[in-house]
């Protein structure tokens, strides 16, 4: 298969003493990004000929965690929209669009 074009995504992670993670940068070239900082990351690749994901979720010692709380339901409604435009599932995409509104709504509680 001839690649037209290549584009890059780049993650560093600076770690402590303990292996724990205190900053990390990334870069998109493509989307003008260079060593933009974040707190937290979860990237899910699939192994197509294992048929099983390979996962790094990481997130800085000091994010605070109502912002975890936010960025795990920002992460669930983007999972819901792109298993929508993914896989055409109108029905499991309600049911997925219902988990998160009822994660937002009990996340609010605490």
């Amino acid at each position: 298969m001839a690649i037209a074009h290549k584009s890059e995504i780049n993650i560093k992670v600076g770690l402590d003493e303990n292996k724990v993670p205190e900053k990390i940068l990334w870069s998109a070239e493509d989307g003008n990004i260079n060593n933009m900082e974040a707190e937290s990351i979860l990237l899910s690749v699939w192994d197509s000929a294992n048929k099983d994901t390979f996962r790094i979720n990481l997130w800085t010692k000091e994010m605070p965690v109502n912002e975890m709380k936010q960025f795990f339901h920002q992460t669930l409604i983007s999972m819901q929209q792109s298993y929508l435009t993914a896989t055409g599932d109108e029905k499991m995409a309600a049911t997925m669009q219902d988990f998160c509104d009822y994660f937002y709504e009990n996340m609010m509680k605490e």
